[in-house]
């Protein structure tokens, strides 16, 4: 089983945070998705004919397509690959493109699970990062694309906001249980390099969230959702038992994937592959039938450092005998050595094989992988 990602970067307006390839030039859309569709050809053999068991349209802003557009990339989907029947299909969308009208179209197509990106339900938070939504249109989007069918939906939340309080978070969460999603992924707001965000902050216009405080949001986080009901399955995502995201989860657990679009990585288990982070560069190299692209192969090592970043993220953890049995005797010694700290102190455990994140030890679930990856001397 493998995945598809496809990047569709067009936005009506970039949000002050993003560092995401993504783009406001709208007028390209329709030779982009030519573009696509050749590249889902032209790399047609990079998965070696294994099912696909996700297809994920992720952003930029999906929603930002037509019908047609969709049709058109589902169409060169099924005609090349061979697509699981249960298929998680997934697409990113903006509470604001969300009417009743295009949610109808939504529902004419494969989709079968909607990512909305709310982050917060604070009007005058959405209006500082530039979200094009209000709190209202948020709520009413979602009840529409409940009475359309969709029975399979994901929030997106975000914490750590400028001169966001304890309070202010606590009425989020109530207010996104209040709509009862299956799926809430809840990430802390980072200051990228380069973004209007970061820029506003070197100007003292906004501070970052301290430490004390990020803990105590990440804290009520963890607690609130598992008291009603909600799975903490992987670091930042949560969900009601049987919605985990199966694209994300095909990431943590090693599964291949073909990424198609400007930025976008692929993994094959032995090499990552990205492209170009340009619309136009993109565009061009499709055409030619030479996609500009970028390739690392993947030695022992490397695979062993994903392979602890990755699983150790999840409710799963690592499977040590398949630790042993992927990387070896040397590998695997290193690895137990390096946690042996983190048994003690009661921030792993190691029950039945398999090593995983305590509740507390995912509090400083950073510095804990930082310590069990193979540094070379």
């Amino acid at each position: 089983m493998a995945g598809i990602y496809l990047h569709i970067p067009f936005c009506k307006r970039r949000c002050i945070y993003c560092d995401f390839f993504s783009t406001t030039e709208n007028d390209k859309k329709s030779t982009y998705v030519q573009a696509l569709s050749k590249e889902l050809e032209l790399r047609k053999a990079y998965l070696d004919g294994e099912i696909i068991d996700t297809i994920y349209f992720g952003g930029g802003t999906p929603s930002q397509l037509e019908g047609k557009d969709f049709i058109q990339l589902f169409e060169t989907i099924y005609k090349i690959y061979t697509v699981n029947p249960e298929a998680e299909i997934t697409i990113e969308a903006n509470p604001d493109d969300l009417t009743p009208e295009y949610i109808a179209m939504l529902r004419t197509l494969p989709f079968n699970r909607l990512s909305m990106g709310i982050q917060t339900f604070k009007e005058d938070t959405l209006r500082l990062l530039h979200r094009r939504h209000t709190a209202a249109q948020a709520q009413q989007a979602y009840q529409h694309c409940r009475e359309a069918g969709f029975q399979n939906i994901s929030i997106d939340l975000m914490y750590g906001l400028p001169g966001e309080t304890l309070e202010d978070w606590q009425k989020d969460l109530q207010t996104a249980l209040q709509m009862h999603p299956e799926h809430i992924s809840a990430y802390h707001l980072i200051y990228e390099e380069g973004t209007p965000l970061w820029n506003l902050k070197e100007a003292h216009q906004v501070e970052e969230t301290d430490e004390d405080l990020s803990v105590s949001l990440f804290k009520e986080l963890i607690h609130t959702l598992k008291s009603n009901g909600y799975e903490h399955y992987e670091i930042s995502n949560f969900c009601l038992p049987g919605f985990h995201s199966r694209h994300n989860s095909s990431y943590w657990t090693g599964k291949k994937y073909l990424g198609c679009g400007p930025s976008a990585h692929s993994y094959d288990g032995t090499s990552r592959q990205w492209n170009v982070a340009s619309l136009s560069q993109y565009i061009q190299g499709i055409q030619k039938g030479t996609p500009y692209q970028e390739k690392e192969e993947l030695d022992l090592y490397t695979r062993y450092n994903d392979f602890i970043i990755t699983r150790l993220r999840t409710a799963h953890g690592i499977p040590t005998h398949i630790l042993k049995e992927t990387f070896g005797e040397t590998l695997f010694d290193y690895c137990m050595r390096m946690a042996s700290p983190h048994l003690k102190q009661g921030f792993l455990t190691l029950d039945n094989h398999v090593m995983k994140l305590t509740e507390k030890g995912i509090f400083i679930s950073d510095g804990i992988m930082s310590d069990l990856l193979w540094v070379d001397d």
